[in-house]
């Protein structure tokens, strides 16, 4: 037993990193702390704003305000202005220290890349799945649940009441999917950029961290392959004969002209 976890472990070290992508509430950030304990690799989630930030020579709190969200320091900034005096003209508005949005996304692009080149990582969140897509040594997954659970999750976790739960896990939410869309013009919930897709309201989180690993080592197991040769087809030959389906489509009669 022992030699055969050395094998496995050994064909996992190939891979360099895993992508966790998750609905807020759902115990992806749970799933990223047990896979990466799990693996003994290491987890890259709130240290990305610490990185970053020095990189920007910002303040942490700015990075954090930033992090996962697509509307600029600047913009804030303005709107509140403007709601306290409307009228204000833009020459009478002080300088401030900021950093704009392209920035703060090369940075983090950089931070993310960063901690791939030393490998044996866990990401979460921070757009890594569009970010490192091309990378075949770099497993994406993305983890959902009910929005009923993920409310359970978050009043039990968090101490928070029902309603304010809810308006938590729709606030968050909207965040990383318009975070997405503005930066990288996808959508989390876009099942092609993950590898894997696991509901954790059926399966528990540790069956999730077995699936992640089976997942890392199967995928390594394919690295060495030419891309022409992955795919559903893999191995596959034609089928003995056209598929149901095709027989049905020509055995019916021509549509009549004038009638859908």
């Amino acid at each position: 037993m022992d030699e055969m976890q050395n094998v496995q472990q050994s064909t996992i070290a190939r891979m360099q990193a895993v992508t966790l992508s998750r609905e807020y509430g759902s115990g992806g950030g749970e799933v990223a702390h047990r896979l990466a304990t799990h693996l003994g690799w290491h987890l890259i989630d709130h240290e990305v704003v610490g990185l970053v930030a020095q990189q920007l020579g910002i303040s942490e709190a700015d990075a954090e305000a930033r992090d996962e969200r697509v509307e600029s320091f600047l913009s804030r900034f303005l709107s509140g202005l403007q709601a306290i005096e409307p009228m204000m003209p833009m020459t009478s508005i002080p300088p401030i220290p900021i950093t704009d949005a392209q920035a703060f996304y090369e940075a983090r692009r950089k931070v993310i890349e960063g901690a791939v080149a030393t490998g044996h990582v866990v990401i979460v969140g921070r757009g890594a799945q569009v970010v490192l897509a091309q990378r075949r040594d770099v497993l994406h997954v993305r983890i959902v649940a009910p929005f009923d659970m993920r409310t359970a999750y978050v009043v039990r976790r968090e101490g928070l009441d029902q309603a304010a739960a809810r308006t938590r896990i729709q606030t968050k939410d909207r965040e990383r999917i318009r975070y997405l869309q503005e930066e990288h013009q996808q959508h989390p919930e876009d099942p092609h950029l993950y590898d894997l897709v696991l509901n954790s309201g059926i399966l528990d989180l540790n069956s999730i961290v077995d699936l992640i690993s089976l997942a890392l080592e199967r995928k390594s197991l394919r690295l060495s392959m030419p891309s022409g040769e992955l795919g559903p087809v893999a191995g596959l030959s034609r089928y003995p004969e056209q598929p149901v389906d095709f027989r049905l489509l020509e055995n019916e009669p021509p549509a009549k002209e004038g009638k859908l």
